[in-house]
C-alpha cells in the first residue's frame, strides 16, 4: 500500500484513511464530532481535579550565551529592592531569609529562557500553601509558582508547575522534600498598543524536572490571589523577581537567556 503524500509522516493515519476509500480513489471521513464544552473552574477551585503524579529523573550548565544569575557565590546579579541581596548563600545555595523580602534581578528582562533549579528542605512542613512556598514572577507581575507538592495537597492552580491562580500543571513531576526540582521556562512577553491596550498576551511554556507542564499557556494578566488576572500596560523588559513567602528554601544555577521579540 502507498500512502499519499499527505500522510506519509503518519503511517497510521494512512492506514486508516485507505481503509475508507471509495469509488475513484476518495477519502470518506466519519463527520467530526464537537469537543465537549470544557468545565469553567474557578480560582483556587478545591474541587478541581489532582494531576497525575509522575516520577522523574535528574540533569544542567548554563550555555555559552547565557546570563548566569547565581552560579554559587556570586550575588552581584541580584538585589533586595534598591539594595544588595539579603538572602544568604550556604553551601553554594542561594537561601530566602523568611522576612527579608523578595529578590530580584538587576538587569531587566522581556522574552526570555529561565534555568532554575530549587529545593524545599527536608526538615520543612507542607501543609496547603504554607511551610513550602515561594515563585518565579517574569517582570515582577506573571507568577509561575514554586511549592513543595510531592505530597502536599492543595489548589491546583497554586501547585508546583502552576502558573497561579491561572493553569495547574499538566502533571505533578515536583520532586519530594530535600531533593532538587528544575525549571525551565520559555517566557513570552506580553505586549501592548501606543493606547496601553494589549496586543498580544504573554505565555509560557514549563518544564519542571525535564516533564512538560505549561504547554504554550496564554498568560490572562498580572497574579492575583484569589482575583481574576488582568493585565495592565508595562515596559517591554522588566526585572525578574524570586519570592519570600516566609519559607527557607534553596536555590542554585540560576541563568537566563533573552530571546529575540
Amino acid at each position: 500500500m502507498r500512502c499519499p503524500p499527505l500522510f506519509k509522516t503518519c503511517p497510521t493515519v494512512c492506514m486508516t484513511v485507505s481503509l475508507a476509500v471509495v469509488g475513484a480513489g476518495l477519502f470518506a471521513f466519519a463527520p467530526l464530532q464537537d469537543a465537549p464544552q470544557a468545565k469553567e473552574w474557578g480560582v483556587h477551585d478545591r474541587a478541581r481535579p489532582q494531576p497525575a503524579l509522575v516520577t522523574v529523573a535528574a540533569c544542567c550548565a548554563a550555555p555559552s550565551d547565557a546570563k548566569v544569575l547565581f552560579g554559587g557565590s556570586d550575588l552581584s546579579a541580584l538585589q533586595s529592592g534598591d539594595g544588595a541581596c539579603k538572602w544568604t548563600v550556604e553551601n553554594g545555595e542561594l537561601c530566602v531569609a523568611p522576612g527579608s523580602g523578595n529578590i530580584q534581578t538587576k538587569d531587566s528582562f522581556g522574552s526570555c529562557q529561565l534555568h532554575i533549579e530549587w529545593m524545599v528542605p527536608e526538615t520543612c512542613h507542607c501543609e496547603d500553601q504554607h511551610g513550602c512556598n515561594s515563585g518565579i514572577f517574569f517582570m515582577g507581575r506573571y507568577e509561575l509558582q514554586i511549592l513543595g507538592s510531592n505530597p502536599n495537597k492543595t489548589y491546583v492552580d497554586g501547585m508546583a508547575g502552576a502558573m497561579y491562580g491561572q493553569y495547574p500543571p499538566l502533571v505533578n513531576a515536583c520532586n519530594p522534600n530535600g531533593k532538587w526540582n528544575t525549571y525551565d521556562v520559555v517566557f513570552d512577553a506580553p505586549k501592548f498598543n501606543a493606547d496601553g491596550s494589549l496586543q498580544q498576551a504573554g505565555a509560557m511554556t514549563v518544564f519542571l524536572n525535564g516533564v512538560l507542564v505549561q504547554n504554550h499557556s496564554a498568560i490572562k494578566g498580572a497574579t492575583a490571589h484569589a482575583a481574576k488576572a488582568a493585565y495592565s500596560a508595562h515596559a517591554s523588559k522588566l526585572p525578574i523577581s524570586i519570592q519570600d513567602h516566609g519559607d527557607p528554601l534553596h536555590f542554585r544555577n540560576i541563568w537566563i537567556r533573552s530571546l529575540a521579540e
